[in-house]
């Protein structure tokens, strides 16, 4: 059986950045294992999976090399860019993931690509974890923490590209992942994303988590549109907008892959 495939790097305009998701359209799902073996095979932060839905819109689901992920910002941007890319004369897609329920993509100005995300609920954690304390090689100076993830809060961007994690540790808080983050020097916020349980060793880009980072940065720095940074070797920007219990999280994609896989016959 052939199906489609094509490979996106999401939030960067430029090929080699940002964090690449590989995007494969179905007519109908595949069984879980084969959808999972296809994403360990392409080995990517995430590959992700979408079906045409009666509403007009299309399903989606995600996958990282190791298990079925609940929500994922960069590989939803990397679907978008192949919808619109697919479908030139739509303005807006509904997408619809179990976790999320329905949300829209939009294409918006200077090429960004809108994606409008319920808000996540973060939480301050009073009982640091100790894995978390030893797992950070500098301690924040806050914890917070969210359905995803800890937020580890630190005081400066340099702290938060002089963090180094103890993975082994890290994957101990399992389901949860890690973020630290600061203001940043010249982006709103900073961040980076450590999931060893659930995909890798550290997310190039990760705009799931941005649906609570940006939020908690609003509240802090009175401002609703933010731009934000993820501090990975590939780099990534991220604009986010906070309205209500929505958050609009937009970014660039580019193309550096399409073509073809070959996979078992269901």
């Amino acid at each position: 059986m052939k199906l489609p495939i094509h490979q996106i790097d999401a939030f960067t305009s430029e090929v080699f950045k940002g964090n690449y998701a590989a995007v494969v359209p179905l007519d109908s799902w595949l069984p879980v294992p084969l959808m999972q073996a296809i994403a360990s095979e392409n080995n990517l932060s995430e590959t992700a999976f979408l079906t045409p839905n009666t509403s007009g819109g299309f399903d989606i689901r995600w996958f990282s090399p190791i298990t079925e992920i609940a929500f994922c910002g960069h590989a939803t941007l990397a679907s978008a860019f192949v919808l619109f890319k697919r479908f030139p004369e739509r303005e807006q897609i509904e997408l619809h993931a179990a976790a999320l329920g329905a949300f829209t993509v939009r294409r918006g100005p200077r090429d960004l690509i809108e994606m409008d995300f319920p808000q996540r609920g973060v939480e301050p954690v009073t009982a640091i974890p100790d894995e978390l304390v030893r797992g950070l090689s500098i301690r924040p100076a806050e914890v917070f923490v969210t359905q995803q993830a800890f937020i580890a809060l630190y005081d400066t961007e340099h702290d938060v590209r002089a963090v180094v994690p103890d993975l082994e540790l890290i994957a101990r808080l399992a389901p949860r992942d890690v973020v630290v983050t600061a203001r940043g020097d010249q982006h709103d916020f900073v961040s980076r994303y450590f999931w060893p349980a659930n995909g890798g060793k550290e997310d190039p880009v990760t705009g799931s988590i941005h649906a609570a980072l940006a939020p908690l940065w609003s509240d802090r720095l009175g401002k609703a549109k933010l731009v934000a940074l993820q501090a990975s070797r590939r780099t990534g920007v991220l604009h986010c907008e906070v309205d209500g219990e929505r958050v609009r999280v937009s970014g660039h994609a580019v193309q550096y892959l399409e073509g073809t896989i070959e996979v078992p016959g269901v």
